[in-house]
């Protein structure tokens, strides 16, 4: 019996590249239900997400190609796997996009591909897609780039001058720990250059600075601790002014090589709760002003799993509180479990008007401010 292979057409492919960009999950995750990635009704992967600006859209996400030429040991595309390989068309991308557009389901474009080829060759199909839509259909939405590691600074240029945000992934930290990822990459030269690169054309005053830049780490592969995480993510917030960083745990048995990740079977769910603990450790540094030192991490190396960051660091610093709620500076009130930026913000508006004298007074006593209150002064 002879069996007959069709070739996929448009439709065909985006089911496949549109579902396989589920491993790339920057820009679609974080630490909420409200900033986490939904299957549309027809079987493609559309994305409810906060953008790197704080502001909400829903993304059409789709990859360009699955055909990879990486080795990354994580990724269940990668070019030892025996899977279904399709490419679009940037022409194919832009007409089913646009189709999405005109039916008002998305309002925004998320794109990605697997390394076909070169970095270059890669790069020059993702940015003819923005081109197109950009010069010929006059699209004016939301465009994020996925940079390919590797690529020229004149196709990261290019990249950074269609799109409003563009992202390299991290994928772990330093040299050593993306040895145990890929023997192809270069983390210095393929990685955290092509990072310098974009932060230096995206800085406060130079032409590209509306455009955002964010980056992903995947979670666990290469057996990293959340100690140097966190150093490397420290450094990407104050000294190359990232706008987000995300994080994607790596998802334990989908490649067919064993990992440093993979030495012990892990618990689901302490996984995705490790994730969540950067999460917040993420937003403490963006909105909270924590800087590294401030992030209370374990003699292990690890974040508590039990309870989130900032509660930890309270019960390490017992001699810091209570914390006058009518004479301390933004700063400290961040530090005060169960008062955030919002409540924060009011505090320091209402007292301009006079001294708070009760926590009643700061709004409804939830668990939040009945919380607070056991660490305050008024």
């Amino acid at each position: 019996m002879v069996g007959i292979v069709s070739k996929p057409d448009t439709e065909q492919k985006l089911k496949i590249l549109s579902a396989d960009a589920q491993y790339d999950l920057a820009c679609a995750c974080g630490s909420n239900q409200d900033d986490r990635r939904h299957r549309s009704t027809d079987g493609r992967w559309i994305y409810p997400v906060t953008l790197p600006n704080g502001g909400k859209s829903v993304l059409f996400k789709t990859l360009l190609s699955n055909v990879c030429n990486n080795d990354c040991r994580y990724c269940p595309l990668r070019e030892q796997q025996d899977l279904r390989r399709c490419s679009l068309t940037p022409e194919e991308t832009v007409k089913s996009f646009l189709g999405y557009v005109q039916r008002k389901q998305v309002f925004g474009l998320f794109l990605s591909s697997s390394l076909i080829g070169t970095a270059d060759a890669t790069m020059q199909r993702l940015n003819d897609v923005a081109h197109i839509l950009r010069r010929r259909h006059g699209f004016r939405g939301y465009i994020h780039l996925k940079v390919i590691p590797g690529a020229s600074a004149g196709a990261i240029e290019q990249a950074v001058s269609l799109a409003d945000a563009v992202s390299v992934n991290i994928e772990t930290a330093g040299a050593a720990n993306m040895a145990q990822l890929s023997a192809k990459k270069d983390y210095i030269r393929d990685i955290i250059e092509p990072i310098k690169l974009i932060s230096q054309l995206t800085a406060k005053g130079n032409r590209y600075q509306r455009v955002k830049q964010t980056t992903q780490f995947i979670v666990g592969a290469a057996g990293e601790s959340d100690a140097e995480i966190v150093k490397y993510m420290w450094g990407l917030y104050d000294r190359l002014h990232l706008h987000r960083v995300y994080f994607s745990a790596y998802q334990q048995g989908l490649g067919d090589e064993a990992l440093a990740g993979e030495q012990t079977v892990q618990d689901p769910v302490a996984v995705l709760t490790r994730e969540h603990r950067l999460y917040q450790v993420d937003f403490l540094m963006r909105q909270y002003g924590f800087t590294q030192d401030d992030v209370p991490i374990g003699a292990d190396g690890r974040l508590d799993l039990l309870q989130d960051p900032k509660q930890t660091w309270a019960d390490q610093h017992p001699e810091f509180f209570p914390v006058s709620i009518n004479r301390a500076s933004r700063q400290d009130l961040l530090k005060v479990p169960g008062l955030g930026p919002t409540t924060v913000r009011w505090i320091l508006k209402q007292r301009k008007s006079g001294p708070i004298g009760r926590i009643e007074e700061v709004g409804k006593v939830g668990v939040r401010l009945k919380k607070a209150k056991n660490y305050l002064s008024f």
